[in-house]
């Protein structure tokens, strides 16, 4: 009997896995990146359904379990659709931006229809690098809860635009190698072989490809290579944990 329950287990738990990677794939990375008041209840609830779809043993219960796990995705997708085609449906299901500060006065009566706090504010601006309320120009309640700062232009740090001095252009890093193993159509979108990444790699004193575990080209050409090996003498320890015992021999 007990072989029996397990091997029902084992089963119901490897249908509920598959079920929620398909389904979870299907509805897209707004699930777990944004995560909104109805996308947080929505996970719970979806995550509770296959627990139970995963443990529970009662007879002809498998199947009721998954159709309501497959019928609660549908109806996720379809609140995601209806939101990403309607603008009114989609503040009705994810809310929408709420103005907390403005020109460094707290908007009280936003604030109030939020359930939102100062002590959330401070916390919040804070985290921004925010320590006076005044050098606030907007500040923003997102519906995923984040906080949008806006600083009065007095008080934003310069940039070199502000200086009108000119930058180089920064593109974003293309992988070459990833754990040893050459990624060659990255290589053919840059219009480069292999050849000029061995060149590349002896240069910096690397033999062989394996030895590497991660390599970029940078916007400006040139070639970022960290090692599995660092081989660090002194390497930075900032916990404060006890050294291991040594062993001593008796």
């Amino acid at each position: 009997m007990m072989v029996v329950a397990t091997i029902e287990v084992v089963l119901q738990t490897f249908l509920a896995f598959v079920a929620i990677l398909i389904y979870t794939r299907i509805l897209g990375k707004q699930q777990v990146g944004q995560l909104t008041f109805f996308e947080y209840v929505n996970g719970i609830t979806f995550g509770s359904i296959a627990a139970v779809l995963a443990t529970d043993l009662s007879p002809n219960s498998t199947w009721v379990h998954f159709l309501g796990l497959t019928l609660f995705a549908a109806l996720t997708w379809a609140a995601g659709y209806i939101s990403l085609v309607s603008r009114p449906a989609r503040k009705i299901i994810s809310g929408e931006p709420t103005v907390v500060i403005h020109n460094g006065k707290i908007l009280e009566q936003n604030m109030r229809k939020m359930r939102y706090n100062v002590d959330e504010l401070s916390m919040q601006l804070r985290e921004k690098n925010v320590f006076d309320i005044a050098d606030v120009e907007y500040a923003i309640l997102e519906p995923d809860g984040n906080l949008s700062v806006l600083l009065k232009s007095q008080k934003r740090p310069l940039t070199p635009a502000d200086l009108s001095l000119p930058t180089a252009y920064e593109g974003v890093p293309t992988e070459i190698i990833v754990d040893g193993e050459i990624l060659f159509e990255n290589l053919k979108q840059n219009h480069l072989d292999e050849k000029w990444l061995l060149e590349q790699l002896q240069a910096q004193g690397v033999r062989d490809v394996s030895q590497v575990d991660y390599a970029v080209l940078r916007s400006n050409g040139s070639l970022y290579v960290n090692l599995k090996q660092d081989n660090l003498t002194n390497p930075v320890d900032i916990t404060d944990a006890p050294e291991s015992p040594v062993e001593v021999d008796k």
